[in-house]
């Protein structure tokens, strides 16, 4: 069964079905909310997010390219496991690959981006005074995340950024409710969004270096 995290997103106006049903599972998966090993059936899915079986399976295929989802022949699809263990591996590509994108993005930003970027960084600095939960502040962890990728204006870049953020998303899912609360790592966030609006490459890619250890740190300290 499918139950989902409570109240669905609404379909944005531009959105096609099949994205609006890749946006709302893959948000489930990452958070957990679709459990690791759950099954996914396109029929209880379809009806629950009033949405047709062919965007359904759409979305499926986009998932499993994600690594979210395993489809086994005559079995069914399935939520892909949570290794912990690929938590040194993952950290690894990750302090390799985003204070790149971060002095990318300080590089490369447009100007109407770099205001775009400031104006986000104050919206984290109001979000984070509201004492948000765990989740909702996972949520926004990635929402900063996935800011700076496209930031840096590489496609290629910003695909396999979101898949490694995704897996170490899922990682934190599996312990957040073992964590203090980590409005003091998102809160790294607001310097590092100004910086990269600020066109300071290197000061960028150093706040990233120490954002991504402080995640592998934060979750060492539970396990």
């Amino acid at each position: 069964m499918q139950t989902g995290g409570g109240d669905l997103p609404a379909r944005e106006a531009e959105e096609s079905y099949a994205d609006y049903a890749y946006r709302v599972l893959c948000d489930e998966l990452i958070v957990l909310d679709i459990k690791p090993g759950e099954p996914l059936n396109d029929d209880v899915i379809s009806r629950r997010l009033g949405v047709g079986r062919t965007p359904i399976r759409e979305a499926m295929k986009r998932l499993e390219s994600d690594h979210l989802v395993v489809a086994y022949p005559r079995r069914g699809t399935f939520a892909a496991g949570v290794d912990i263990t690929d938590l040194a591996e993952i950290s690894e590509i990750r302090q390799l690959l985003e204070p790149a994108a971060s002095a990318r993005a300080a590089r490369m930003a447009s100007p109407k981006t770099r205001q775009e970027l400031k104006e986000f960084a104050r919206e984290v600095d109001q979000l984070l005074g509201r004492q948000l939960g765990q989740r909702d502040l996972m949520r926004l962890d990635m929402r900063v995340h996935r800011t700076i990728y496209r930031a840096t204006g590489s496609r290629h870049m910003e695909d396999v950024l979101i898949r490694y953020d995704n897996v170490a998303t899922r990682i934190w899912s599996l312990v957040l409710e073992k964590l203090p609360p980590v409005s003091e790592h998102i809160a790294q966030h607001i310097e590092l969004l100004d910086c990269i609006a600020d066109g300071d490459a290197d000061t960028a890619a150093q706040l990233t270096t120490k954002h991504v250890a402080d995640f592998e740190q934060l979750i060492r300290s539970v396990l």
